[in-house]
């Protein structure tokens, strides 16, 4: 590992990176419009089981296998888009992967294929040499910074307050990618349905913020 792989990794994952996911909540809106996320410590808690139990836990095994040189990039890309619980999910992970490859694609000069963002993100990362593990807690903090923030703006939270909540997640982000590393496609599974029902629910409101 270098660290100039590493700073370009972190370069793809930041809020300035123009792959827009300060635009999307994973249905975080609606929950906490419905009630269901007012506090820090419930957006904590929404947030640990997305992670643990939802996207963030299959994002991350797909990801993790998008960094093998072996495995087949459009078969994943094709299993990613068909695991979207609605049609927002769908949407928001094509989006950003589309978004996140053009812009690698301008920087780099090299072709990159439109595919939902963790399998984009793996393909991208294949030629830095990080550790898989390392890889996928950092896409899982990334994730999990851009729900805090959503939380931060639309409970309302205050900034020290959601850091409090991304601090606290690092033990969670830590297990998931180091499990999601040594995970094989057939321990992709979900259990987190209420944010799948809130991604859905998210789509029937009439005033919103985020995009999902």
């Amino acid at each position: 590992m270098t660290d100039a792989a590493l700073l370009c990794l972190t370069q793809w994952l930041s809020p300035a990176f123009p792959a827009g996911s300060y635009a999307y909540s994973h249905g975080l809106e609606w929950a906490i419009s419905d009630g269901d996320v007012t506090t820090a410590a419930q957006l904590q808690r929404w947030i640990a089981a997305v992670l643990t139990e939802g996207a963030g836990r299959t994002d991350a095994i797909l990801l993790a296998q998008a960094l093998r040189p072996e495995t087949d990039l459009a078969d994943l890309a094709a299993l990613a888009q068909a695991l979207a619980a609605s049609g927002e999910r769908l949407v928001e992970t094509l989006d950003q992967g589309r978004a996140l490859g053009q812009t690698i694609a301008a920087l780099t000069g090299r072709a990159e294929k439109v595919m939902p963002y963790p399998v984009a993100l793996g393909a991208a990362a294949r030629d830095l040499g990080l550790p898989v593990a390392r890889v996928a807690a950092l896409y899982l903090h990334a994730f999990a910074s851009t729900l805090v923030q959503a939380g931060v703006r639309f409970v309302p939270l205050g900034q020290t307050e959601g850091q409090a909540v991304l601090a606290a997640l690092h033990p969670v982000i830590l297990q998931v990618a180091q499990d999601a590393a040594c995970a094989g496609i057939d321990r992709i599974g979900s259990g987190a349905m209420r944010s799948d029902l809130a991604a859905m629910r998210h789509e029937t409101m009439n005033v919103r913020i985020f995009r999902t």
